[in-house]
């Protein structure tokens, strides 16, 4: 071939490749599209938790003694004050019966001190008063006759030493009335008196209440470690119960804080019984993020528990946030840069990939709200073609979504 004509050849060539560019180009590259669509959406954070009580009642004996007998098992419901572990008391009640014994016997001798002992020793003061004046009386008419010399001397000395003595059992008579008074001495060793067996009896009391253990709470039994025969020590746990509302603990992303409030409603649903859901209630949500899970712990009341449920079951629970109807909504894949302050989608329109920025409003995995930028039937390809803003494009004979790419539900985990 003469040079000529190869240049000729390689000019044809290369307009031809030429040619060929420019019409793939106008042709444009196909692409699936997704199209906007009108849904309700739910807004919900979806987690998982375990079932807790709030309180956690560990039961072991105060004294050492035998066990006699258990009256619970492990599942158990009880009541505040059931009686649950019986422990050997023959020696506590029999102390008991004793001191009740000694404090009837106070009580008697305090009855016998304020109805007897008192009214005596007032009557003992009358008369030794009455024997105090009739001695005085002896004593001055012994005076007044030895003066006139018809008694002697021994004779007033002996009326003098029989006035002294009338005065010293009156004197006497007087401080044992005053002590049988209801202030007196007498009458406050007999309330002392009683007031020590009484305490003596509450002692016993206490001894007996202890080998018998109830159940401070209404709860129930979560772990027994005690069969009758046994031997109850201080210290070693017999019984652990569970009590007071049931809740739920969970973990919630932190990129959904700003979803939670005090009060939202939830659905919650144990694994064991996945078809018998039941009502929740956002309660607690933690004051920190855990840093090595990036999660925030929440807290949801129960408020009528299932009675399968059970204290550590793992639940599944829908916390069920803001509801829109009639919303405009794309897959997630189809929006561009939406956790940027300018997200946006690639159109198609008119054979070409165009940008356009949207305005979002809920969003989750799978599925985002678009509140403004785009209408109903809009088709917005997704990041996974390649496509750029520009591109001429062609679509497909199908769209993602009917080739089963559904837009769901908005739905966190």
């Amino acid at each position: 071939m003469k040079p000529r004509q190869k240049w000729v050849f390689a000019g044809v060539t290369l307009v031809l490749l030429l040619t060929g560019a420019l019409l793939l180009r106008q042709r444009g590259t196909l692409v699936q599209v997704v199209p906007v669509l009108r849904s309700n959406l739910q807004q919900s954070v979806v987690a998982t938790g375990r079932l807790n009580a709030p309180a956690r009642i560990e039961l072991a004996a105060e004294v050492t003694a035998t066990v006699l007998a258990v009256q619970v098992r492990e599942g158990d419901q009880v009541k505040a004050g059931q009686l649950l572990v019986r422990l050997s008391d023959a020696e506590a009640r029999a102390a008991l019966q004793q001191a009740k014994a000694a404090l009837g016997e106070a009580r008697n001798r305090a009855t016998q001190q304020a109805t007897v002992t008192a009214p005596v020793a007032v009557q003992t003061v009358v008369q030794a008063d009455a024997a105090w004046r009739n001695a005085d009386s002896e004593f001055r008419r012994s005076e007044a006759l030895v003066a006139q010399g018809f008694f002697s001397q021994q004779k007033l000395d002996e009326a003098r030493r029989a006035l002294e003595s009338a005065a010293s059992v009156l004197r006497s008579a007087h401080v044992q009335a005053e002590a049988n008074q209801p202030r007196g001495v007498e009458s406050g060793l007999a309330a002392v008196r009683v007031e020590q067996a009484s305490a003596a009896v509450q002692m016993a009391e206490a001894r007996l209440a202890r080998l018998a253990i109830n159940s401070p709470v209404d709860g129930v039994v979560l772990v027994r470690n005690v069969e009758p025969g046994t031997m109850a020590q201080p210290g070693r746990v017999l019984l652990a119960l569970a009590s007071g509302r049931t809740r739920i603990d969970a973990g919630i992303d932190e990129k959904h804080l700003h979803m939670l409030v005090i009060g939202m409603p939830a659905k919650a649903a144990a694994d064991a019984y996945p078809a018998q859901p039941f009502a929740a209630q956002l309660s607690y949500i933690g004051p920190a993020v855990d840093l090595q899970r990036g999660t925030v712990e929440v807290r949801l009341a129960v408020p009528q528990p299932p009675a399968f449920l059970k204290p550590d079951m793992t639940v599944s629970v829908e916390l069920i946030g803001a509801n829109r109807s009639n919303a405009l909504v794309l897959p997630a894949a189809a929006v561009r840069e939406a956790d940027s302050a300018a997200p946006w989608v690639l159109m198609l329109r008119d054979q070409r990939a165009v940008r356009v920025p949207v305005k979002l409003g809920l969003r989750g995995i799978g599925t985002m709200e678009i509140v403004s930028g785009l209408q109903e039937g809009d088709l917005a390809i997704p990041q996974t073609e390649k496509a750029l803003p520009g591109d001429s494009v062609r679509q497909t004979g199908t769209t993602l979504q009917s080739q089963g790419m559904e837009v769901p539900s908005f739905i966190s985990r």
